[in-house]
């Protein structure tokens, strides 16, 4: 299970923008997230480097929670 802190990620269109990348490398993933902590948990079997990437280049910078 992965924890990211984003920042950026204030609203729910922001949670469906993040939602859609992480789902883009990995269609099965589980995905929680918390809009008042800003923090995004991930159940994937993709690669974490992978995951963190996907949001930065959707506009979303991260880093572990």
């Amino acid at each position: 299970m992965l924890t990211l802190k984003v920042p950026k990620m204030t609203c729910g269109h922001c949670a469906s923008t993040v939602t859609t990348a992480i789902k883009s490398v990995d269609a099965d993933a589980n995905i929680e997230i918390d809009l008042t902590k800003q923090h995004v948990t991930i159940e994937s079997s993709a690669d974490t480097t992978a995951l963190a990437a996907v949001l930065e280049e959707a506009g979303y910078p991260n880093e572990l929670a």
